[in-house]
C-alpha cells in the first residue's frame, strides 16, 4: 500500500490533446512513441480543409468546434493543431484564436511549432523534404519564407491525393528522400507533414549531415511540451527535443 500511495494518476504533469486530420495514423503513434513520464496526449479527429479561405473558414471553424468540445471534455490542458498544410493554410488568429476561444485553454498548432523550432535551432536557411505535391511544396516555402525563412531547396514524393500511402512509407525511403534535399548552404532539414513517419530517420540524417532535422511531428511535440510548461530533455529524436 506505500508504494501505491506514491503513484501517480495518468498526464499528472500536464494533459495536451491532439487535433489531427481524419486520415493521419502516424501523429499519434509519434507522440505516443516520445512522451515523458507524467505527459499524457489525448487526440481527436477533424476533416481535411484543402482551401479553407474559399468560404471565409466556415466549414473548417465548424469542424474545429465539434474537436475542440472533444477536447474540452478530457480537460486538456493545452491543444495542438496537428497538420501541416492545415495550419500553414489558414491564419493564425483565425485557427488558434477560435480554438483558444472555444476551449478556453492555450493553443498551437503544427505550423507556429516549426517556426519556433528552427528559431529555437537559429536556423534560417533550410532544405525542404515532404511526401506532397509540388504545388503543395509551393504553398508551404511561401509561407515559410513569408516567416523570414529561406527554403533553399525542396522536394515531394508527389503523395498528395493519395493520403493512404504517406504513412506507409518505409523508414529507409523517408531517410533517402530527406537526404536528397541536403545542400551545402542549408543550416536544417525539416521534414513536413504530421502522417509521415520520422522518428527512425532523424538520428541517422544528424549524423550524416551534421545539421539539426525537424519533423512536423517533432516540432509539434517539442513546443507543445514546452507551451505545458515540460522542459524534459529526450533523446533519440534529434538536437530539437535532446538540447532545445
Amino acid at each position: 500500500m506505500a508504494q501505491l500511495a506514491e503513484l501517480k494518476p495518468a498526464g499528472w504533469r500536464a494533459r495536451i490533446g491532439v487535433i489531427v486530420p481524419t486520415s493521419n495514423t502516424t501523429n499519434e503513434t509519434e507522440f505516443n512513441r516520445m512522451k515523458p513520464d507524467g505527459v499524457s496526449f489525448h487526440f481527436t479527429r477533424s476533416p481535411i480543409h484543402r482551401d479553407p479561405a474559399a468560404d471565409g473558414f466556415k466549414a473548417l471553424l465548424s469542424d474545429l468546434e465539434i474537436s475542440v468540445g472533444h477536447l474540452t471534455n478530457c480537460n486538456v490542458d493545452l491543444m495542438a493543431y496537428g497538420c501541416t498544410a492545415g495550419s500553414m493554410a489558414c491564419p493564425a488568429d483565425v485557427l488558434l484564436g477560435n480554438m483558444e476561444k472555444m476551449g478556453k485553454t492555450g493553443a498551437i498548432s503544427t505550423a507556429g511549432a516549426i517556426l519556433e523550432a528552427l528559431k529555437a535551432l537559429g536556423v534560417t536557411r533550410i532544405s525542404m523534404a515532404t511526401p506532397y505535391s509540388d504545388e503543395t511544396n509551393e504553398h508551404e516555402k511561401e509561407y515559410l519564407e513569408d516567416h523570414g525563412l529561406t527554403v533553399l531547396k525542396m522536394a515531394g514524393l508527389q503523395l498528395s491525393g493519395q493520403i493512404a500511402k504517406v504513412s506507409r512509407v518505409p523508414p529507409q525511403e523517408v531517410y533517402d528522400h530527406a537526404l536528397s534535399v541536403d545542400c551545402e548552404d542549408a543550416e536544417a532539414i525539416l521534414i513536413c507533414c504530421t502522417d509521415f513517419g520520422t522518428l527512425d530517420v532523424i538520428e541517422a540524417l544528424e549524423e550524416e549531415t551534421g545539421k539539426p532535422v525537424v519533423s512536423s511531428n517533432t516540432a509539434s511535440f517539442w513546443y507543445a511540451l514546452r507551451r505545458a510548461g515540460i522542459d524534459d530533455r529526450i533523446e533519440g529524436y534529434g538536437k530539437l527535443l535532446r538540447a532545445c
